[in-house]
């Protein structure tokens, strides 16, 4: 099976929309179309996620301004997965960071000036699961942040696993695997980087 993984760009918004809407979260009813908008950078407290309709809105906005920043698994000509990879210090407003760090135990890692990408989640349409998908996003965000002159990589998955929803920034198993290597934590998640 051919893995092609493509940086997410207006050009490709129609593509984005589709996969949330038909295929990211088929199995989870929860988070019916979320279009991984909790991540932007513009967030405040008012923010309203309520209905798919304003997250469509949302993403809309967010793809054509460049504000969301990711890549796109494709596979057969459509999108089986997703990435989102973004810059640290333009997400760190977001509603969805606070979630993430709420409980950190110790300052993030790192120093004033360095250039950090940030790993917010995957998502993998479910009949495309096991197939090396989220293995192919993260070593082409690696590959790009290198080549864009970031300091690191960085995410936070989960200490230990809950289950395949709550795991969506990925297994620590994975990490590991391109060299990312703990250096910090949160109650419930590990601050992971690989240094570029």
């Amino acid at each position: 099976m051919e893995i092609k993984i493509v940086k997410l760009t207006p050009e490709l918004l129609h593509d984005y929309l589709q996969f949330f809407e038909t295929a990211a979260h088929t199995d989870n009813p929860e988070w019916d179309r979320c279009y991984c908008v909790n991540y932007c950078a513009d967030h405040n407290a008012d923010a309203d996620f309520s209905t798919p309709e304003l997250r469509r809105e949302m993403a809309i906005r967010y793809v054509n301004s460049g504000k969301i920043k990711g890549y796109l698994a494709y596979c057969g000509g459509k999108v089986a997965g997703w990435c989102n990879a973004n810059d640290r210090s333009a997400c760190m407003a977001s509603s969805g960071w606070r979630f993430v760090t709420d409980d950190l135990t110790s300052p993030m890692p790192g120093n004033a000036g360095e250039k950090v990408k940030f790993i917010y989640c995957f998502t993998v349409a479910p009949d495309m699961r096991r197939k090396g998908i989220a293995k192919a996003l993260l070593q082409r965000v690696c590959e790009d942040a290198a080549a864009e002159g970031y300091t690191c990589v960085e995410a936070c998955p989960n200490r230990e696993f809950t289950n395949i929803y709550y795991d969506y920034v990925g297994p620590m198993k994975l990490y590991k695997d391109f060299g990312f290597v703990p250096c910090g934590e949160t109650k419930y998640r590990v601050v992971c980087r690989k240094y570029l």
